[in-house]
């Protein structure tokens, strides 16, 4: 009898154990999904801030089309990272590449899917000028940070020179755009850059010889 009870008894503590772990586990997750939600309505918020939208519904429906393109990101980024996952422990060495690289693929091909809706839905309710505005702040700024930065490094450039380096920065925030963490973000506008001081060089300018010359020129300048 007292045998039995104490099994009862313990049972009965391993349900209450397992309903508290669950639910700990559910809250564990609410908090997450809660303090996620708060920071992309944040940035949007932000980005929103910058345009000058005087009508407050259209501003309400903006930064809620950008908040959802940070889930949308989101989802089809983590859908990715677990489908490599289950890749990893469930497919031959053999085929693993092959299999990753049709991920890839069909991940590449969701964010462009995805990238076209949402340039086409900001279109709707902004101007151009505005559409870019949200561009930069979804990339931090790096676009006009980087291009101005070169034009006063190298104030000679070329009006083709020009062109052809605001050209890859803005297909390099294109495709920021859609990478999912800021340091992906920059790491995008990295890879750009060296195209772009590959392409200088080539034409005869010592990108490390102008970059001195340029923090001396910073320098001089703060101290005046």
């Amino acid at each position: 009898m007292i045998y039995t009870l104490r099994n009862a008894l313990f049972s009965v503590f391993l349900l209450l154990f397992a309903t508290v772990s669950v639910l700990g586990q559910d809250e564990a997750k609410e908090s997450k999904e809660a303090a996620y939600t708060r920071v992309i309505n944040e940035r949007a918020a932000k980005i929103v801030a910058t345009l000058g939208i005087t009508d407050v519904p259209t501003s309400s429906r903006v930064q809620q089309t950008i908040v959802q393109q940070y889930r949308d990101l989101n989802a089809i980024h983590e859908g990715r990272k677990e489908a490599v996952k289950r890749l990893s422990e469930t497919t031959s060495k053999e085929t693993l590449e092959t299999e990753r690289n049709r991920v890839e693929t069909e991940t590449n091909s969701k964010l462009e899917k995805l990238h076209k809706e949402y340039v086409a839905a900001l279109a709707r309710e902004l101007t151009a000028m505005q559409v870019d505005q949200v561009r930069d702040g979804m990339t931090y700024g790096v676009l006009p940070i980087t291009y101005k930065g070169y034009q006063a490094m190298l104030p000679d450039l070329t009006d083709a020179q020009k062109t052809q380096i605001l050209s890859w920065l803005t297909e390099a925030r294109e495709r920021a755009m859609d990478v999912g963490t800021s340091e992906g973000k920059h790491a995008v506008f990295g890879k750009y850059k060296g195209k772009i001081n590959n392409y200088l060089s080539a034409a005869g300018i010592d990108m490390k010889k102008a970059g001195k010359e340029w923090e001396e020129r910073i320098a001089k300048e703060a101290k005046k």
